[in-house]
């Protein structure tokens, strides 16, 4: 049996536990299995809470209190996560289910009869950049993982290997390269579009080190994606898909996330879970227009604000901002081997000058790329970047005190995973 998530978006009727075969007859049939691979994302598991609160949890940007309840949020805080950590799980699952969901749906793309050859490649490049996004998360909390590209019905298909970083990366490759040939430009950036396939492109050749590709895709998404960086911080976060943003993740007042819940201190209703890691407080500068949108204070407990829709939990999840393509390419510029330093400088400064900063003119690669560290800490801080950064440019080690070894830079595999999955490549990270 089939389970095909609803997301009324687009006002769609939800069907679950239907067959396969039954699900999908038609392109309007399509429509709702693509809007049901949207809506793996919201799960609280996911962008609707858990999945990058722990980035910045298990980095230096978010601390879990003393008086918090959570234990599982503290194994995360503290380094010390195992395998039985149910949040883990979540994350895991989550994902695995949006990738199944996605599959059992391009699948069917090619059997529909009333679907136009270029429906089906719109229709299939949506739902690539689905599966990429969703396997290019899970690479990043737990390394090597198993591909999937053919759904799970029933009780097939449930046992695989963990395949090669290597080779998730080429999959993950391979279809955005899909959804940026296919992908129509859109003004809707809740769902995917060419610029969002070629902005996801440019993170994944950053993290993969591929710097040249990087900067290509970083470049023709600024240059002509007609995204533009917003004078004012603040309308970032307070305007559902501004001129900034590039994908977002929806959520409304029926398909809500508990972002702010879990930040915002009991005194404002809020379960303060979490709270800013005093390092971050310190790392911004004196006049950062950025630190009073991401943190406020009630009393002397600071907080992070960004997604501050406690009531509704209603604020849209930015996944990809413009901001993150000028980063990008001065990240992946000062890291050739002969930058253009004035190529770098230039775009942290852009980046800077939004924030009210005054420009920096440091030249030697080592310092360009520090600053450019702390620009992503700061700019990007709680919207779920800081752990993935650390990791990917081995700096997890030299700068979080609790993370004693490189083993400690992947998540534990679910222990659930390992007991389920009987292929002999199913082994555990090292270290758990």
């Amino acid at each position: 049996m089939l389970t095909v998530l609803s997301c009324d978006v687009m006002e769609v009727e939800p069907q679950n536990s239907i067959s396969a075969e039954a699900a999908f007859q038609n392109k309007e049939d399509i429509e709702k299995g693509i809007l049901g691979a949207y809506a793996s994302f919201q799960g609280l598991s996911y962008y609707g809470r858990t999945y990058s609160i722990f980035s910045d949890l298990s980095a230096d940007n978010l601390s879990h209190p003393s008086a918090a309840t959570a234990t599982e949020y503290a194994e995360v805080d503290n380094n010390n996560i195992l395998p039985e950590n149910g949040s883990i799980d979540g994350i895991w699952s989550i994902i695995y289910d949006g990738i199944n969901v996605a599959n059992n749906v391009i699948v069917k793309v090619p059997t529909i009869d009333d679907m136009t050859e270029q429906e089906m490649n719109v229709a299939l490049a949506e739902l690539y950049f689905i599966r990429a996004l969703n396997h290019f998360n899970l690479m990043n909390y737990f390394g090597a993982i198993p591909i999937k590209t053919m759904p799970t019905v029933g009780v097939t298909n449930l046992d695989a290997p963990r395949d090669p970083v290597s080779e998730v990366y080429s999959q993950i490759i391979n279809d955005l390269n899909f959804a940026v040939e296919y992908l129509p430009v859109s003004s809707n950036k809740t769902r995917s579009s060419r610029y969002a396939a070629v902005a996801l492109l440019a993170r994944v050749y950053l993290y993969k080190k591929d710097y040249q590709q990087a900067i290509t895709k970083a470049s023709e998404v600024i240059a002509d994606g007609g995204y533009t960086l917003l004078p004012n911080y603040n309308d970032i976060f307070v305007v559902d898909q501004s001129a900034e943003s590039i994908f977002e993740i929806y959520f409304s007042e029926t398909e809500r996330n508990r972002i702010a819940e879990y930040n915002f201190p009991h005194a404002l209703n809020g379960r303060r879970e979490v709270e800013p890691d005093p390092t971050l407080i310190s790392a911004y500068e004196t006049g950062d227009e950025r630190f009073p949108v991401s943190i406020a204070y009630e009393g002397t407990d600071a907080y992070a604000n960004k997604y501050s829709d406690l009531s509704l939990g209603a604020d849209n999840f930015i996944v990809l901002r413009i901001a993150d393509m000028y980063l990008i390419r001065a990240e992946a510029e000062a890291s050739m081997g002969s930058p253009n330093v004035t190529s770098v400088q230039n775009d942290i400064n852009e980046i800077r000058t939004r924030a009210g900063l005054l420009p920096i003119f440091q030249t030697s690669t080592s310092q360009l790329l520090t600053t450019i560290e702390k620009e992503r800490r700061v700019e990007f801080a709680f919207e779920g970047q800081r752990w993935f950064d650390l990791v990917r440019t081995n700096r997890a080690l030299p700068l979080l005190p609790h993370v004693n070894s490189t083993n400690q830079t992947l998540f534990p595999i679910p222990s659930e995973e390992i007991q389920t999955n009987n292929d002999p490549g199913m082994i555990q990270n090292p270290g758990y």
